[in-house]
């Protein structure tokens, strides 16, 4: 999977102060951490980050050019987490998570479905319950997707994690039985509520059988 690089710069100066100033310039306080690194404090272009976010779907790996005075150094890493302005939704803050090429690493996968489900031309209705997966793998297993054939599937069918083909190098978190998709019954009509009380001349009520409410 290719990285796309972002460029980052160590910050000297932390604090609300520091990092309000930072964000009226635009940039974003982050900061770079994982397994085999120390943390570091870092200041990245708003915008350029805004368009790696745009492309979360993808589970997009970052090559991280950290400038330290003048030095530069890379670093493979995912954006682990991001904090948004409650009301303006401009970014606030985000974490850059290490990635190793040889340690496991859990990822969040999307889901595409293929097909149109048997049950659905009979009526029935789709049910999207998981939109992604979540896996385990090095990055060089990760998949953009995971496809998931839902052609078969009739009214009443569930299509289950277990019932995804094994992928070479990936190991599927969710539990076995956690379904994806599935095929409910097409919704009953409307059922009328407003009853009356029957006069003398009604005919006997039949269980099962509704009479029409007569104009006065």
């Amino acid at each position: 999977m290719e990285a796309i690089a972002l460029n980052a710069l160590v910050r000297k100066e932390t604090g609300k102060g520091p990092a309000r100033r930072l964000r009226m310039a635009g940039g974003v306080p982050a900061v770079f951490y994982g397994p085999r690194a120390e943390t570091t404090p870092l200041s990245v272009n708003a915008s350029d980050l805004f368009k790696l976010l745009k492309k979360r779907e993808e589970n997009v790996l970052i090559r991280l050019i950290i400038d330290e005075d003048g030095e530069k150094q890379e670093k493979l890493s995912m954006v682990k987490d991001v904090q948004l302005e409650p009301v303006s939704r401009r970014l606030r803050h985000a974490d850059f998570y290490e990635i190793s090429m040889d340690l496991p690493f859990t990822f969040d996968v999307p889901v595409h479905f293929k097909g149109t489900p048997v049950g659905v031309e009979n009526g029935g209705e789709l049910q999207h319950v998981k939109r992604e997966l979540k896996v385990s793998c090095i990055p060089a297993n990760l998949p953009d997707f995971i496809e998931v054939d839902i052609s078969g599937l009739d009214v009443g069918d569930q299509f289950r994690v277990s019932h995804i083909s094994r992928m070479e190098g990936l190991t599927f978190l969710d539990a076995g039985e956690s379904v994806v998709a599935s095929i409910s019954a097409p919704r009953a009509a409307a059922v009328v509520t407003e009853t009356e009380e029957p006069s003398e001349s009604a005919e006997p009520e039949v269980v099962g059988r509704k009479t029409a409410k007569s104009e006065s």
